[in-house]
């Protein structure tokens, strides 16, 4: 039964630095956090979000019982943080996802004239590995968010107008990042049969038009009637499995009071049809604002993990 997880680890740093916890004490209450629930929920393969420090996730793998693999993303973002994975398997291969595919074109990103956006902020990566001896094609990523940041690095508008610009520009680059993870799936999805799972960070929900988009084909999603009908599309489709984590648990983050499941695992057909469970563990995450500062001295990631089980 492979048993897969994403969990965004909210600026996973050593402590000092810019980004990373004040003191080494909090650093060390996260990473006995993260691994205690690590350990909890038993993974065979976990997708990682916001890993500020390489050294940092080594330490956290030291934390683990047992043997992992890692594997980063080689393309972080501006400020540092990146994707990766750890397995308990070992990883066959590794591809990194960066660009834009063709021929969409550079989006604009900021009110420059050199504003435009080629590649993902943040680059997405592909790993193959084995769970009881069934291969698996895993893509974690983490888009962009929709917290606005403005020239200067701040986090508040001069006035409306540059906030909807830039809420604008946020959306664009969402758009195409999730196309770009969209059209790599494509390629693993042509080989009939392949199992395949996004797994990461998509920083909106469910029914948002950017998360849609990714599913491929229309119809057929998780508690919909179509689901138990086969059609054509069925082979190039992902299915959300949002549906299936219980009610009471459908969030993986408290923003500004607002309970939203922006972590995501979507599952092709070859996996969808053994899927027994999914579950995000939101006991322990807090409600946050848009100053990500704030949170610096906190030991719990902001993130749910969220988790399928799959017979």
């Amino acid at each position: 039964m492979p048993v897969l997880t994403t969990w965004n680890l909210e600026n996973l740093y050593q402590p000092g630095g810019e980004f990373g916890p004040k003191t080494k004490s909090v650093y060390d209450e996260k990473l006995d956090y993260v691994a205690a629930r690590i350990e909890t929920i038993g993974p065979d393969v976990l997708a990682v979000q916001e890993i500020g420090d390489p050294e940092a996730l080594d330490e956290l793998t030291g934390r683990l019982p047992g043997t992992w693999h890692t594997v980063l993303s080689e393309h972080p973002d501006a400020r540092g943080i990146r994707v990766g994975f750890l397995s308990r398997g070992s990883i066959a291969t590794t591809t990194h996802v960066t660009t834009l595919p063709e021929p969409l074109r550079p989006v604009q990103s900021g009110d420059g004239p050199d504003d435009a956006a080629e590649a993902l902020g943040r680059g997405a990566l592909h790993v193959r590995t084995a769970v009881d001896g069934r291969d698996l094609d895993l893509v974690t990523c983490h888009l962009k968010s929709k917290l606005l940041t403005y020239p200067g690095g701040r986090f508040n508008p001069k006035d409306e107008d540059e906030r909807a610009r830039f809420g604008a520009y946020a959306l664009y680059r969402r758009t195409a990042e999730a196309a770009a993870i969209r059209v790599h799936v494509n390629a693993l999805l042509a080989e009939e049969g392949r199992s395949v799972a996004v797994l990461g960070d998509l920083n909106d929900t469910q029914l948002a038009a950017t998360t849609q988009l990714m599913y491929g084909p229309t119809g057929s999603q998780l508690g919909t009637a179509g689901f138990d009908r086969p059609d054509k599309g069925d082979r190039s489709r992902l299915w959300n499995v949002a549906a299936k984590i219980p009610e009471e648990q459908r969030f993986s983050r408290i923003h500004e009071g607002d309970r939203e499941l922006i972590d995501h695992i979507l599952l092709s057909h070859a996996l969808v049809e053994g899927l027994e469970s999914a579950e995000s563990f939101t006991d322990d995450i807090q409600g946050i604002g848009n100053n990500p500062s704030a949170r610096r001295s906190e030991s719990v990631p902001d993130h749910a993990p969220v988790t399928v089980r799959i017979g």
